[in-house]
């Protein structure tokens, strides 16, 4: 007997994709956000601060927390929409060691992501979910940029964090603050002493910056120091150490 061809049709059932748009528990609200009080002085002075300052360096030695604290409030105030002040958190970071990033393979997103991974802890924390980072980024809380690609844009309505900003050229922080725009605000967080930077020709641009800022009259800085490291106390217990040893064996 011949073999009959069905005329049954079998139809694919495409699941609708989550975005942000059609899954509101997806969106991150402020609501979402940790409470976070500042754990020293310095820190609350920079708390204190904030809402009054809209350029600002954090400036000091490793553990201290000046990224998180910078990042904790623009992102409060982004996702503050009562205010409605400012559209996104801008982060800027240079490409270091590997400044061009032409040689690494992907494409800009794919280039750029190693560099995303100190900002993906801090929003998993202050919203207690591993996904916070890259929800900001799909609702354009959030973004990311390494300082080649800052020529000509004007950063408008934003809080732009200049992070790592020991690891910049005279030049790289000249072209970011020259970047900002209507209604934004800049902080820089670095420690000219963690610079990354040795070449002659490609030197940390730090010190002239915060000799031009000085100069500023709105400009404020806080210097952190030991007393202000709060992310362990072997942290604590090692730069105290360091600094021992430079000031007996390098002084010398």
């Amino acid at each position: 007997m011949a073999k009959t061809k069905s005329n049954i049709q079998t139809q694919s059932i495409q699941k609708p994709q989550l975005t942000i748009a059609n899954n509101t528990k997806l969106k991150i609200r402020i609501d979402d956000l940790k409470v976070i009080e500042p754990l020293t002085e310095n820190q609350k002075g920079f708390f204190e601060a904030y809402d009054k300052s809209k350029i600002m360096l954090l400036h000091g030695i490793a553990g201290t927390g000046k990224t998180y604290i910078a990042l904790y409030h623009a992102i409060e105030e982004v996702l503050d929409k009562s205010n409605n002040s400012y559209e996104k958190v801008v982060i800027v970071r240079s490409a270091v060691p590997s400044r061009d990033i032409g040689h690494l393979p992907g494409d800009e997103k794919e280039k750029t992501e190693v560099y995303t991974e100190p900002y993906v802890e801090i929003c998993s924390d202050l919203f207690n979910r591993a996904d916070a980072y890259q929800r900001l980024t799909e609702q354009k809380a959030i973004q990311f940029l390494i300082t080649s690609y800052v020529r000509g844009i004007t950063l408008d309505n934003s809080v732009i964090i200049v992070d790592e900003c020991q690891n910049m050229t005279d030049m790289e922080l000249n072209s970011i603050i020259t970047r900002v725009g209507e209604k934004s605000k800049i902080i820089f967080c670095g420690d000219f002493r963690q610079t990354d930077l040795y070449k002659k020709t490609d030197m940390s641009g730090l010190k002239k910056f915060m000799r031009i800022a000085d100069m500023m009259p709105s400009f404020k800085t806080f210097e952190f120091g030991v007393d202000d490291i709060v992310r362990s106390a072997i942290v604590k217990e090692y730069i105290l150490a360091r600094l021992q040893y430079e000031s007996t064996y390098e002084a010398a």
